[in-house]
């Protein structure tokens, strides 16, 4: 192909690996700007539930969609002696635990998790934490979230010796059997205010929107210099 006094003449086969590794690039780059978006729409949910007044939770509820974040009240009594510790949670570069205790609600069949907070590790992995908290009657205050038992796992639950129960991921359903009682499919975290609660610096994401960004923007970069090397390599001028 002539272009005046310049002529572009690309192989087969190097043209082929470049255009798919130009897609390649392209689509990391919108799947980042997708994540982005995803973040900015959670980051405003929290936002919104930080100024609508809690709603209370009971069997009344059967769909939590739109809730996320929003703050709810909860009445009832801690199982106290039946909890669970979500393992592998760090707080500040330090390991530990956040400690999931099912407050079983007034006048109900059922029960909700509250995330009363991280605790750090014992003195080794086989000596637990104390997390003891009194069954009194309460209500507590928190954000709802929902439960989900997606993400990453170090291998499957080890097998419960005694409580508190070592859990890796939330599983409501899982869990309900455990407890012999059912639970709501959502954690309310504990209010930084509420009592009988660890450190609680809850918020909705690791890192924000603008990292997402940053990175689209590296991926689409790396995808233009490609085409910049590849129109270089290829763009002859001819005598």
């Amino acid at each position: 192909m002539r272009f005046g006094s310049m002529e572009f003449s690309p192989s087969r086969w190097p043209s082929l690996i470049t255009l798919v590794v130009f897609g390649i690039l392209m689509s990391l780059g919108f799947w980042q700007l997708d994540r982005a978006e995803k973040k900015q729409v959670l980051l405003g949910e929290y936002r919104d539930g930080s100024e609508q007044a809690p709603f209370r939770l009971d069997e009344t509820i059967e769909l939590f969609d739109g809730l996320e974040y929003q703050f709810a009240s909860a009445a009832g009594t801690y199982d106290a002696e039946r909890q669970f510790l979500r393992d592998n949670r760090t707080h500040n570069g330090v390991a530990g635990y956040e400690v999931l205790t099912p407050l079983r609600l007034a006048g109900s069949d059922l029960a909700v998790l509250v995330n009363r907070g991280w605790i750090p590790l014992g003195a080794s992995r086989a000596q637990l934490p104390e997390v003891h908290v009194s069954d009194d009657a309460r209500e507590v205050i928190g954000r709802l979230k929902q439960a989900s038992s997606e993400g990453f796992r170090l291998g499957e639950e080890e097998q419960r010796k005694g409580w508190p129960y070592r859990i890796q991921y939330i599983d409501t359903d899982l869990l309900s059997d455990e407890l012999g009682y059912r639970l709501m499919p959502v954690v309310l975290l504990l209010k930084p205010e509420e009592r009988d609660g660890f450190v609680r610096e809850w918020h909705p994401l690791t890192f924000g929107p603008e990292r997402n960004v940053g990175y689209a923007v590296q991926w689409f970069g790396l995808a233009l210099a490609l085409a910049i090397i590849y129109l270089a390599v290829n763009l002859h001028r001819v005598k």
